[in-house]
Parts: structure tokens; sequence; C-alpha cells
């Protein structure tokens, strides 16, 4: 008796993947796992449009019920998975449910690094629409936020609270925002604009204590100075959602570890897509993880086609692109800094709404990654050297020409 395919995790690496294997023509069941009780929702809009007010909560959607219907994917809303047996092929949800499978699917993401402040009341983070429904109704109010941490999240939901009208102050150890992604020069122009726009920001400082209550915060830095607030959001990171799997016999280090078609190490018919993922990345040598939305839809893909046509397994190949809006500001990034010994700067910095792209090169010239700030068609023209494995210096002469 064939069971079909049961994917763990309604974010948009199992939604991705569900869709896929229709569009491959897998024949059989399809069976989409979610923790929330709620339909499959996008993640990304969480911290920009649905947290400004600009998109209705409704609009980041990613699988109505009724699609769901017309594609043939059974939803299983609102029961975590509590367990998996490999060999079995056996799937138990925490209700007590036993799901048998043919091919397996963790999609189950990340969640938030708990805080390691915990004052009785007034501290938020922000991972799922319940958090982003919180805060939205927290920003409205008004009154003093403190942001603590300026990557991705912490970055775009200073940018949401002062769009709010909130007085807002944005505290992160590195000396700009997003630094570890964007560079210190693009890191920099994003910092500025925070300021521009009326955020207090404390770089270069890290957090000793949070204090009080809701509605009378007090924010020890490192640097000994307390910043008052009404209200603290914490953005540190993201810990895999692996935790459910230890006992299964996968290997799991700091995700579940796979192979270069994602296959899952430990198991057969098993794969993992998004930010649960930990994979050999082609280019960096090494196991990643990355937590990144493309990374997510891209590997759902390459899975589902493995699955539905066994016989032409695929090795995944990354995108890596990821982006951020913060105001009227677009920061788009594409390939691997790390691998950068050379960088150069293109663009408008110096103007008030800068336009601006970094390219980087590695060890052999080659193009291995562009950052552009405001400059769409500067990105579009980096991603096409990027993916003909063109020197760095094609991508500048390009730019040179917009």
């Amino acid at each position: 008796m064939r069971h079909g395919v049961v994917i763990v995790g309604s974010a948009v690496g199992g939604v991705r993947a569900a869709r896929a294997l229709r569009g491959e023509g897998y024949p059989g069941r399809v069976i989409l796992v979610g923790e929330e009780p709620g339909l499959p929702y996008d993640r990304p809009p969480l911290s920009k449009q649905v947290l400004t007010g600009a998109w209705p909560a409704e609009r980041a959607g990613l699988l109505s019920a009724q699609a769901a219907v017309e594609a043939g994917i059974e939803l299983r809303l609102g029961v975590p998975a509590r367990a998996l047996d490999p060999e079995a092929r056996k799937l138990e949800m925490a209700d007590g449910e036993v799901l048998r499978y043919d091919d397996l699917v963790i999609a189950t993401g990340a969640a938030a690094r708990p805080s390691p402040w915990q004052p009785p009341s007034g501290l938020y983070q922000l991972r799922t629409l319940a958090d982003c429904r919180a805060l939205k109704e927290r920003f409205a109010g008004g009154g003093a936020i403190v942001m603590i941490g300026g990557g991705f999240i912490g970055a775009e939901t200073a940018a949401a609270a002062r769009t709010a009208g909130c007085d807002v102050t944005l505290v992160d150890p590195l000396p700009a925002p997003m630094e570890r992604a964007a560079g210190p020069v693009v890191g920099a122009l994003l910092a500025d604009v925070h300021r521009r726009h009326g955020v207090r920001t404390r770089f270069g400082v890290g957090v000793r204590a949070v204090s009080g209550r809701a509605g009378d915060l007090a924010v020890t830095l490192s640097d000994g100075s307390v910043v008052r607030a009404e209200t603290a959001v914490v953005g540190i990171g993201a810990i895999p959602n692996d935790q459910w799997l230890r006992g299964s016999g996968l290997a799991i280090e700091d995700g579940v570890v796979c192979d270069a078609t994602l296959a899952a190490a430990g198991a057969t018919h098993v794969f993992a897509v998004g930010d649960v993922a930990r994979w050999p990345h082609p280019e960096l040598g090494s196991k990643v993880r990355a937590e990144h939305w493309t990374n997510a839809a891209d590997q759902a893909r390459c899975v589902a086609r493995t699955i539905a046509h066994p016989g032409a397994r695929e090795t995944y190949r990354p995108s890596d692109y990821i982006w951020s809006d913060q105001y009227d500001w677009k920061l788009q990034l594409a390939g691997q800094p790390a691998r950068a010994v050379a960088e150069w700067v293109i663009g408008t910095p110096d103007a008030e709404r800068p336009r601006v792209a970094v390219v980087h090169a590695d060890a052999t010239g080659q193009l291995c990654a562009a950052v552009c700030l405001n400059w769409p068609k500067a990105f579009v023209q980096c991603r096409r050297v990027l993916d003909e494995r063109a020197p760095a210096a094609a991508a500048r002469e390009l730019l040179a020409g917009l």
C-alpha cells in the first residue's frame, strides 16, 4: 500500500514542496503538517508589509483551503509532529495520530532564539503571525521601544516601529545594522537612514540586563548606560526546529544534516529543506544552514523533483539571494561574500538616497557576491554575472554604464 508524501512544516518550504510535487506530476497523497492552527502564511512580510500595515495579514497567505483542495494537498494543521521512526516510516503527532509515509520532507524551519532576558512583561519577539499581530497592536499605541538586535528582523522591526510613530532605540554589538550580511559600507548607510528617520542607534554595545515590566523597562547596556523603554523587542537570531527529531536516528547538528541532494543523513526516504536543513554548500566547501526565503523555496523544488522522479536525483545548487525592505529602501544580496578577497563600491553612496552596489571578487577574480542598495537594475546585472560565473570586472563594466 502506498502512503504518499508527508511534509512536516507549513511555511514556504513545506507549501512549495507540496505544490512542486503536484507540478512534477506526483500522483500520490500529499499531506502537509503544520504546528500552527491557521492556514499557511509567508514569514518575510511579517517584519515588513504586515507589521507596517501596508498589507492586511491575509495577503501573506501561502495556501488557501480551496487551493489545497484543488491541488489535492491534505492539511493537518494545529498539531505539531512529536517523533519520527524512519525505519518504520512513521510520523507520530502530538495528539497521538500516526502518519505513514513513502517519503518525508522535514520543513519545520527555525524559531526565534530565546531571549536571555526575561522581565515579567513587556518583552516581545517576532517569528509568527501571532507575534506580528501583538507587535503591531503594541506599536499602534506609540511610546518608547528598544529593539535589541540589528540583523534582518531587528532592523526591519525598528523601521516598522518608527513608521508607526514609536520612539525607537536600536541596539546591536556590531558597528552597524546587518553588517554581517551587508558589510560595513552598506551597513553604515542603513544606520544613517535609521538615524534620519529619528531612530536612536546604540551600535558597538551589547545588552547586559532587561529589568522592570511593561511600560517601565530598563535596558542596561554593556557600557553601563541605561535605556528606558515601555517595550523591548528581541531579535538575536534563530535556532532550527529540530528538537522533535532527537532519538530518530537522523544526524542532528544545528539542523538536519543532509547530503548534496538534501537527503537526510541517517535514514532513507527522508529529506530536509529550508531553515532546518544543513547541507554541503558547493562554493563554500562546508555544510551550512541558510535562514532565507529563497533558499527554502529552491530547496523545496529540488526535493520535489527528486521524490517525483527518484531515478534522477538532483544536486541542490543555491542561488544565495536575500533581501530586506526598510522604510522605502530596498537591500538585495546574492552570492557568498565570505569568499571575497577584494571589493569595489560603485554608485552614489553620498547621495540623499544612495544608489550603491558593492561587488566582491574571489581569489580567481570571479564575481562571488553582490550587495545592492536602492539599485535594482544593478542587481539584475550582477545576478547575471554571478550565474555566468564571470569575472568581477564584467560586473563593474556593466554597472559603469547604468
